[in-house]
């Protein structure tokens, strides 16, 4: 029914013109004379034949098609309807339903409008002494259109309002049925879309939890070696300076393996695809945008250091935060200092906003005071794991956030590094491999 349906809705009203005009052809083939061009309702149907063809297309043409009819035969330009073909305008009517059926609602009503004005023109051109004359229906009355009109007018116009609303009705009912087969397609694929979203919600929840637990089981292990390593280090400070190598590095890969893998678990998409993450390079891009918002003083002292991926990611998503948390709190237009500081043996990154009076030190909010937010724990979270510690809080007028971050892990004391030294000729025999620095305690165990 539907691919019918889809095909009458373009090339029905064509094909009803051309049935209307071979039917009429047909029905007064005894009454036309020598042929069509002597027959007075030639015209007319012709006109109504157009006006049926074009209204599926163009529906302002078949009114003025019409209208054009009504208003020739108003002018005597066009024979008026006698009884034996003033059905012809019926065509009218059958080219409204078309309308009604393919045309948009304004247009919908702008032809009901125009049929009802048509039926009262046809309803005087088939009584009026003048045109029609009664079209053979009516008793003429030579008293004048007054008393015709009044005696039988009413009876023709609602007669062809019944014929309009007919047509119209069937219109109206197959544009319904087609708006309900959409909507029933269109709510078919709704609920397909919402099927699917719910199972890939459900995907992206397991996927999310799975990533939680493993970040929980990393972090405790690669915690627990990177802490191991660094005791053992400090309190072993008389070992061979392999040995130290060795518990650093140790110590140092822990770390970043676990920056990483949290990282890795942040930037996977619902698609199980890795999005490329944030670096210090991306730290100006992000201040420039919140330069409309906020008005940020940004400076950099020393030499700048090489920070794996992980503390990059760090230190930008800190930024981040301290910009947002400055615009949130402080609202548009707060002043923010940003320092990057790399002379000492990290990056020391200080950030300072102003205070809004309402939350100062004249009228502090103990609510307020107590309650930690959850980026201040999650930036001081995201530098632990970088290998480095966070500070924050109020400082006279305005709120301070220091974040160190180093650029490895050292030995803390130079005089231990010499004493190591010193030491290792006595603890490791000449010539092994071990004496040699910067040899990895494995691969010299083997040679020994």
């Amino acid at each position: 029914m539907e691919p019918l349906l889809k095909v009458l809705r373009h090339w029905g009203a064509p094909a009803a013109a051309v049935l209307f005009f071979t039917l009429w052809c047909v029905a007064a083939a005894g009454r036309m004379g020598p042929g069509l061009h002597t027959w007075e309702g030639t015209w007319p149907l012709i006109l109504m034949t157009a006006a049926v063809a074009c209204a599926a297309w163009k529906p302002y043409a078949s009114l003025g098609f019409t209208a054009g009819l009504l208003a020739g035969q108003l002018g005597y330009a066009i024979p008026a309807m006698h009884s034996n073909h003033w059905a012809i305008y019926v065509g009218a009517f059958v080219a409204l339903a078309f309308i009604q059926w393919t045309a948009r609602r304004r247009t919908r009503f702008i032809a009901a409008a125009a049929n009802v004005v048509f039926a009262g023109a046809m309803t005087f051109l088939m009584l009026s002494w003048r045109y029609g004359n009664g079209v053979g229906w009516f008793r003429p009355l030579f008293m004048g259109d007054r008393w015709m009109l009044q005696d039988y007018g009413w009876q023709l116009f609602s007669l062809l309002l019944v014929i309009a609303g007919a047509c119209a009705a069937v219109g109206l009912l197959l544009a319904m049925y087609q708006e309900r087969g959409s909507l029933f397609r269109a709510r078919t694929i709704a609920q397909t879309s919402l099927r699917e979203a719910e199972v890939d919600l459900i995907v992206e929840q397991e996927r999310t939890r799975i990533g939680r637990d493993l970040h929980d089981v990393l972090a405790h292990s690669l915690a627990v070696i990177a802490a191991q390593a660094d005791g053992t280090r400090y309190l072993s400070k008389d070992q061979p300076r392999a040995v130290l190598n060795a518990l650093e590095n140790i110590a140092t890969s822990a770390r970043s393996a676990l920056v990483d893998a949290q990282r890795v678990i942040e930037g996977v998409h619902d698609d199980g695809m890795v999005t490329p993450q944030p670096r210090l390079s991306d730290v100006g891009p992000l201040v420039a945008r919140m330069q409309g918002s906020l008005e940020i003083e940004q400076s950099e002292s020393g030499t700048p250091a090489e920070l794996s991926a992980g503390q990059q990611l760090a230190v930008f998503r800190i930024i981040q935060e301290c910009l947002t948390n400055a615009l949130k709190h402080g609202g548009r237009g707060t002043a923010v200092r940003l320092h990057l500081d790399w002379s000492g043996p990290g990056l020391t990154l200080h950030a300072a906003s102003g205070i809004p009076e309402t939350t100062g030190r004249d009228s502090p909010d103990p609510a307020t005071e107590m309650r930690v937010g959850r980026g201040l724990a999650g930036m001081r979270e995201r530098a632990h794991l970088a290998g480095g510690w966070m500070t924050s809080g109020p400082d006279g007028e305005q709120y301070r956030v220091t974040v160190f971050i180093p650029y490895g892990t050292r030995l803390a004391d130079a005089d231990a590094e010499a004493a190591a030294a010193s030491a290792e000729p006595d603890l490791v025999p000449a010539g092994s491999p071990a004496a040699r620095p910067g040899m990895p305690l494995a691969e010299a165990g083997d040679r020994g």
